[in-house]
């Protein structure tokens, strides 16, 4: 995937990975979207995936390539033994996380805090690699609390890139472990993006893509001038119609007017599949709550998928009662 982009100049678009939100049905709904955006699993930590429910944890539709699974953890031997068990569910990337600021990774040495061991992240990506046919790649952050970007990410960079990473996913921002919340970490420390596009001209045979901050695809345009991906985080899944003009504007293909009535017609009978399957409504449609912000009939929208979805045995017919209250003839946002 990243080599061949690299050789034919393709940039890549990813949704980010983000813990509770990007779960198999929000994917679902967001590759009915957009065809080509690359999609990524919410973080799964390699002793879940050892010892957890492994159909829950690591199924996916088959609709959802190409997409990758992120993994988190600290211990070289887990990591390569969950990514032998994640190869019978074919994802098309395995990507390990040194970004994520959580109190749940710090209590578990792993994510951000890898920052301050670039020899582990090492021996994780090379047990990775030895154990995966799929690319193996990592998203990191400039650095973390006093760490000097300057000199932390390079060094980083060389010791995962030495060890065989295909490609190194950046999120502009510093990590502080203590004195931030997760949504503090998102919002406080300063986006450094030149940082990012200096570790990119100083490693031009290098696919890094960049991450934090960007709210649109003109801004995710932009970006693209200097790096090889691009990936959105909160404002595609806040306002997933955005995912609607990602195959025009980075994949090359006809710029066609979203059918929103097939979308609702998609994602009514995929719910209905879920529901016969054991599941709730509300798993699907919370996924879909922001779809169409800012349009007229919105607040009514997240009205009744906000409240009717979770009422006892609700079903599709909620979906379509919520698509009904939008008028989609009168912003031009949307199909643009």
């Amino acid at each position: 995937m990243y080599a061949d982009a690299l050789k034919n100049g393709q940039k890549i678009f990813a949704v980010a990975p983000m813990i509770d939100w990007t779960d198999r049905h929000c994917r679902y709904l967001h590759r009915q979207i957009s065809r080509h955006a690359l999609l990524y699993t919410e973080m799964v930590v390699a002793d879940a995936i050892i010892h957890g429910p492994r159909d829950r944890l690591l199924g996916h539709d088959v609709s959802e390539h190409p997409v990758t699974l992120q993994l988190g953890g600290s211990d070289p031997a887990k990591l390569a033994e969950a990514v032998r068990i994640a190869e019978a569910y074919d994802y098309d990337e395995i990507n390990l996380n040194v970004g994520c600021p959580s109190d749940r990774v710090q209590s578990g040495t792993f994510g951000a805090c890898l920052m301050l061991t670039p020899e582990t992240v090492a021996e994780c990506i090379a047990a990775m690699k030895a154990a995966s046919t799929a690319p193996v790649t990592v998203k990191c952050r400039i650095g973390v609390d006093e760490q000097d970007p300057e000199q932390a990410l390079p060094e980083l960079m060389t010791r995962m890139l030495d060890a065989g990473a295909d490609a190194i996913w950046i999120h502009a921002r510093k990590a502080w472990l203590k004195g931030l919340s997760p949504k503090e970490n998102r919002e406080i420390p300063p986006l450094d993006y030149d940082i990012v596009y200096r570790m990119k001209q100083s490693r031009p045979d290098v696919f890094i893509g960049i991450n934090g901050g960007i709210q649109n695809l003109d801004q995710a345009a932009a970006h693209l001038a200097h790096v090889d991906g691009v990936m959105l985080g909160r404002a595609a899944y806040q306002n997933a119609a955005i995912l609607a003009d990602v195959d025009h504007r980075f994949y090359g293909e006809a710029s066609v007017e979203p059918d929103w009535n097939e979308l609702c017609d998609r994602m009514m009978d995929y719910a209905a599949r879920h529901i016969a399957n054991g599941g709730r409504l509300h798993h699907v449609a919370r996924h879909m709550v922001g779809l169409f912000t800012g349009l007229p009939g919105s607040r009514r929208y997240r009205q009744i998928l906000s409240t009717d979805a979770n009422k006892p045995g609700a079903g599709p017919e909620v979906i379509a009662a919520a698509f009904a209250a939008v008028d989609f003839g009168t912003d031009e946002r949307v199909s643009a």
